[in-house]
């Protein structure tokens, strides 16, 4: 009778314990299910560079006065807001190094722009003190404007359909604007995670237009 109370005793516990372990093992599995959707979720964010890299020179050539990026998101990717209160800009050349070059004023949600000539026009003063298509600007700053929008005017959204350009103008100060054979890295990190990275060697300038592609 005692071994038989014991059995039964020992057969609860035990029958507890593959519960708590069972239970244990469905929380983990579901951890690992967010995570990993949480992951899924971040990479649909992927902005792309939708068209050529394109760099503006002066005619005499040898550097660089502005570069044009175009952007889009991947086809299954979800809106990126790239207000400059959200989203930053950094920069890497041969001499100088900016954590964010993405300020105030930056983000054009006015109208649609055919050109960046326009865009940067409307960019002066607010967010540079001078086009770098019309002047010598005193500091590098980065400009976001929409080329394609679901609506009129846009606003900081990237959607899916839209394209964007994320253009740099340089300042005119001794060895700021890249030059021949320099490397040069952009990064623009936007919310909910959505990067993109770019990184090129400039080739001999010998013209007022440069492709960088």
């Amino acid at each position: 009778m005692e071994a038989a109370l014991i059995l039964i005793a020992f057969v609860i516990v035990a029958a507890a314990l593959a519960f708590v372990v069972l239970n244990m093992g469905f929380a983990t599995s579901q951890k690992a299910k967010t995570s990993i959707t949480s992951a899924l979720g971040g990479a649909s964010n992927t902005i792309l560079i939708s068209g050529k890299v394109i760099g503006a020179a002066p005619a005499a050539g040898g550097v660089l006065n502005a570069t044009m990026i175009p952007l889009k998101l991947t086809s299954n990717g979800e809106s990126v807001d790239l207000s400059d209160t959200l989203a930053t800009i950094s920069y890497l050349g041969e001499t100088i190094e900016y954590d964010n070059i993405y300020s105030a004023g930056c983000t054009l949600t006015g109208q649609i722009y055919a050109d960046p000539i326009t865009a940067w026009g409307d960019a002066a003063p607010g967010c540079i003190d001078v086009s770098p298509f019309a002047g010598a600007p005193t500091q590098t700053n980065a400009i976001i404007y929409w080329v394609v929008a679901n609506q009129v005017p846009p606003n900081s959204f990237l959607e899916p359909g839209e394209h964007a350009v994320l253009s740099i103008g340089w300042s005119q100060a001794p060895d700021e604007r890249p030059g021949d054979l320099d490397k040069i890295k952009i990064e623009l990190a936007a919310s909910g995670g959505a990067t993109l990275t770019v990184e090129r060697q400039l080739p001999f300038i010998d013209g007022s237009i440069v492709d960088l592609s």
